[in-house]
């Protein structure tokens, strides 16, 4: 990732002061709220800032062009995903949770996104845009190491650099099994969803 696709999609400033965090949430709550009635490519830098309540230049101070401002609503969106996840594997206390978990991990994520739109909007802009793509890679790392931080100690010490590459992989292939479910028919997107909990438990089963 270069230097100056990073800047390209990271804010002009953070907000400091309680006005200008407002604003930027004005912001970013209009942004996903057009992205879910008419999808990301329909979406104006000129139209939100008209609908939340100010000038076209009030985004541009805050925001250099679109990408950055899903960058930012990418963020949030994994901050929840952050909190959410941590407190299921909270609850694993010892090696035989967690395959139990990994379930409610999927399902937790599965249900998030296809229960909004504009979320699954959001996540397919994410993998299309290259300078956005990092984002979901590096969220992707920091959400596995928050289980194998938790789980490794359970393991042998041989087997936990083994364990953390699975986890990171079964992790960013999730999103796209989601992606693709979601496309689907009902039933189909539902086989999809159960084959893939298959391979994850099967995987699992290696350590466990």
């Amino acid at each position: 990732m270069t230097e100056a696709s990073r800047t390209a999609t990271e804010p002009r400033r953070r907000p400091k002061q309680e006005r200008s965090r407002e604003r930027i949430d004005a912001i970013l709550s209009t942004t996903m709220r057009l992205i879910g009635e008419k999808g990301i490519d329909a979406v104006t830098m000129k139209e939100v800032g008209m609908l939340a309540g100010g000038p076209i230049a009030t985004v541009y101070h805050y925001f250099p062009n679109k990408s950055a401002i899903l960058a930012m609503l990418y963020e949030r969106f994994s901050e929840v995903s952050r909190a959410r996840f941590g407190a299921i594997i909270a609850e694993i206390q010892g090696l035989g949770d967690v395959t139990g978990a990994a379930d409610r991990l999927l399902d937790d994520y599965y249900s998030r996104v296809a229960a909004d739109p504009a979320i699954q909007d959001l996540q397919n802009a994410i993998q299309a845009d290259k300078a956005l793509q990092h984002l979901d890679i590096a969220e992707t790392r920091h959400q596995s190491k928050i289980l194998c931080d938790h789980v490794g100690p359970m393991l042998q010490a041989e087997q936990r650099e083994a364990f953390a590459r699975l986890v990171f992989l079964i992790f960013q292939l999730a999103g796209g099994v989601v992606r693709l479910a979601l496309t689907q028919d009902e039933e189909e997107g539902r086989r999809t969803i159960e084959d893939y909990r298959s391979i994850i438990h099967t995987q699992l089963r290696v350590f466990l």
